[in-house]
């Protein structure tokens, strides 16, 4: 016999997953954490650094454009798997100040050619709702190839 036990449960985002959602919620802001150690920028913030162990206690402020470091293209729909309508990419994003890059979402590129080194900039959603799903995709930056 087949079954299925159901646990319901929600996640806390903690102290810096917290701040981070907050100021991308309420102000649009991207922000990262500096390792006092090694000087890396995370984007997402981190408590600790994974590589010196160190605390990260100093918050930057990350710019909302980026270079694209790697990338993949999705051109086949699927109903219960694409987010976005095709074609659409997911990428890893160094934003403007940060050390390390993050996984996101990239569409409205049409006639543009994606390559790794380009610049884009992230689009906000109209109603946000304290997730990383704020920024519904990142876009190439407008006026430049």
């Amino acid at each position: 016999m087949d079954g299925r036990i159901k646990v319901p449960y929600s996640w806390s985002a903690g102290e810096v997953g917290t701040r981070y959602l907050e100021a991308l919620r309420d102000e649009k802001k991207f922000l990262g954490t500096r390792c006092g150690k090694c000087g890396i920028v995370y984007h997402v913030p981190r408590m600790h650094c994974p590589d010196c162990f160190e605390e990260c206690s100093e918050w930057v402020e990350l710019g909302s454009t980026g270079d694209l470091v790697t990338f993949t293209v999705v051109r086949r729909h699927h109903a219960q798997l694409s987010p976005l309508e095709t074609p659409f990419a997911y990428g890893i994003i160094r934003l403007d100040g940060a050390t390390t890059g993050f996984l996101h979402l990239i569409s409205d590129f049409d006639g543009v050619d994606l390559a790794m080194g380009s610049r884009l900039e992230a689009v906000f959603s109209e109603e946000p709702q304290g997730s990383i799903n704020d920024v519904k995709y990142f876009r190439p930056v407008r006026g430049v190839a």
